[in-house]
């Protein structure tokens, strides 16, 4: 079973930054889109950002301006840049291999990564 790892996820005030990291094995990152999804306690999971093998990127309005999506093609491994976070941001983030027109996910979930934040 293909496993996607996510890893970078902590406690953090409200206002501060963490950088979220995922791991996927190149047959699924190479020709496809990745994504960040999020679900908070008691929501279901959302799509927060995903970017395509080309560099095209989508984010929530809920994290525009706050949170950067890259990846690194050479090291399969996106990443998730997330500045003055809020409490409203926690939950725990997952990410996956999106369809990139829909950005619907594609894949089994991995474990996620928790990111709280709170004062």
């Amino acid at each position: 079973q293909v496993q996607l790892v996510e890893s970078g996820g902590d406690l953090v005030q409200p206002g501060g930054s963490l950088r979220l990291s995922c791991a996927a094995p190149g047959s699924i990152f190479r020709f496809n889109a990745m994504g960040w999804y999020r679900q908070a306690p008691g929501k279901e999971r959302e799509l927060v950002a995903a970017i395509t093998s080309d560099g095209r990127t989508k984010y929530a309005d809920s994290v525009k301006g706050r949170f950067t999506i890259s990846r690194d093609n050479a090291k399969n491994t996106v990443y998730l840049q997330m500045n003055t976070l809020k409490p409203e941001d926690t939950g725990v983030y997952y990410c996956n291999a999106a369809d990139r027109t829909s950005w619907a996910p594609l894949r089994s979930w991995g474990q996620g990564t928790q990111v709280t934040v709170s004062s």
